[in-house]
């Protein structure tokens, strides 16, 4: 016999305090809360910083949003794999300012990596995103503007075309790139059912 699939429930209201307990003020349970320090030492490649809001339907930013980015090393490696970078987590995590909205990483910009198929990917973040009223979580990727994104394959498969800006961030400063997540339309992100 077999059992009917249990539904999916929302994130929220309360997610920060599941997954970031010292950033929701409930100190002493943990030094640090898990993902908030993807940087153990010594890291290579360019330090970069990466901010951005969650936006609702109506342009309005979700201040209880739940982020997270994973992505490879400066060299195009994922953690824990041998000739990783061992200073580097590759996994980060933060809940979007309560008062503004805005989440911030501090990584590596990371390296290309290679395709299922063998091709090289750009320069990519893989973010997911969780909040009150989003049943699954969502998704998605931030790309670099200054780097060269035209030949990647899963940019190349996004139809129509037009779409793919969604997933460039914008480089503000040197170091600095803003990347900003919309959740429904006109200026939807792109989405992933991954």
């Amino acid at each position: 016999m077999t059992k009917p699939q249990t539904p999916s429930q929302t994130a929220g209201p309360y997610v920060h305090i599941g997954c970031m307990p010292n950033f929701a003020g409930i100190t002493g349970v943990y030094g640090v809360d898990l993902g908030q320090d993807m940087i153990t030492g010594k890291a290579q490649g360019q330090r970069i910083s990466v901010t951005g809001t969650v936006f609702d339907g109506m342009g309005a930013p979700l201040r209880d949003a739940v982020v997270e980015i994973w992505q490879a090393d400066a060299n195009g490696r994922f953690a824990p794999a041998p000739d990783a970078d061992p200073h580097f987590t590759g996994f980060g995590r933060t809940a979007c300012d309560q008062d503004t909205g805005l989440f911030r990483f501090d990584t590596v910009k990371p390296g290309s990596v290679p395709f299922g198929d063998g091709r090289v990917q750009a320069p990519h973040i893989t973010f997911w995103i969780v909040a009150r009223g989003i049943n699954m979580g969502l998704h998605t990727r931030m790309y670099f503007a200054d780097e060269d994104n035209t030949n990647d394959p899963v940019l190349g498969r996004i139809d129509p075309s037009s779409r793919v800006k969604t997933l460039i961030a914008t480089q503000e400063n040197p170091g600095e790139y803003k990347f900003n997540i919309h959740l429904q339309v006109p200026d939807e992100t792109v989405f992933f059912d991954v």
